[in-house]
């Protein structure tokens, strides 16, 4: 069934938060980049200072994973929020916090190789390494299936974490997803020498500006800016071109044989006004998965998370009500 949900107002929302939002000088955890002090935007400084490392133990190492974590545990299902390609939590920054105050036992999860993980002894960062390192870390941390929610790319490491580990997820949301690309490509063959190269642009301001010139309209340039220092604040560890070009070069996500073999109840999130990735993908995905069903946003783009955080939190906190046995989840009007 295909509905949609709308937005108010303006291109970009900002999350409306029933308790009064205090702005105060935050302490952020001494393993962030300096740099997060350069950011402005004061909902990604406050989860910013809520990001912490928990041990992992994985491979024959134990890593210190970045996340964000629950301020108390529920008796709902645990929302855990992955995020799109070479990003981070804070990509959330808008979202979480009326995830949270909905009643929704939270957390934001930084995929391996990116966010603010203690990469210093770099483990390979393939697709298969992602799956693992995100199951240890459920086994360790969570170890209850969770609704796993990922926007973007972030969909393919959903559904690929899903398929694998079934008793890990209860149940999936898509939003705009990723999941029809045949992984990096020709990047894979890349040599070494060009592939650093190749990342060594992609973490550049410029490459990273023109992003959000592509994925947002009605923002203003003050506030693209502030959101290219926001995302590429991970890029700053001297460990991430080593992670990217490991990622890159292993041949990256191709989910595409899998999406039939989802068993979890799904919602497929898609913003109307895209120019990424066409919502008519969202109709096919739709008819692909076996229990799913759309939502459109309105006047919204790739990343429905960031500009329209009440429509995307109100659709998820609905969804985790009707699907988990516990309804203690208070409703977003």
């Amino acid at each position: 069934m295909l509905s949609s949900a709308t937005a108010t107002a303006a291109r970009i929302d900002r999350p409306m938060l029933k308790r009064q939002f205090k702005v105060v000088a935050e302490k952020f955890p001494t393993f962030l980049p300096g740099d997060v002090e350069r950011i402005k935007d004061k909902f990604a400084l406050k989860l910013a200072a809520r990001i912490e490392r928990l041990p992992v133990s994985f491979s024959e190492d134990r890593i210190m994973s970045s996340c964000v974590t629950p301020l108390m545990r529920k008796e709902t299902s645990p929302v855990v929020l992955l995020h799109g390609f070479d990003s981070s939590c804070l990509e959330w920054r808008y979202t979480y916090p009326l995830l949270e105050e909905a009643g929704l036992e939270t957390w934001a999860f930084d995929i391996l190789g990116w966010g603010f993980s203690d990469l210093e002894k770099l483990p390979p960062c393939d697709v298969a390494s992602k799956r693992e390192h995100f199951y240890k870390f459920w086994k360790t941390h969570i170890e209850r299936p969770v609704v796993l929610v990922g926007p973007s790319l972030g969909a393919a490491v959903a559904i690929d974490i899903a398929v694998n580990h079934p008793e890990a997820v209860e149940s999936l949301v898509l939003m705009d997803a990723s999941v029809y690309s045949e992984g990096t490509g020709n990047l894979a063959t890349l040599p070494k020498a060009a592939a650093y190269a190749g990342v060594y642009l992609l973490k550049s301001v410029p490459l990273r500006l023109y992003a959000n010139f592509l994925c947002f309209k009605g923002v203003s340039l003050e506030t693209k800016w502030d959101w290219t220092k926001i995302g590429r604040l991970h890029c700053l560890y001297p460990w991430w071109e080593d992670a990217a070009v490991s990622f890159m070069t292993s041949g990256g996500y191709n989910v595409t044989s899998l999406i039939k073999k989802v068993s979890q109840k799904t919602l497929i999130v898609w913003g109307e006004d895209d120019q990424i990735i066409s919502n008519k993908l969202a109709w096919r995905l739709h008819g692909e998965l076996p229990n799913a069903s759309v939502k459109q946003i309105s006047d919204c783009g790739h990343l429905p998370h960031v500009e329209k955080p009440a429509a995307a939190a109100k659709l998820i906190t609905e969804f985790v009500r009707e699907t988990c046995q516990c309804k203690e989840v208070e409703s977003i009007s």
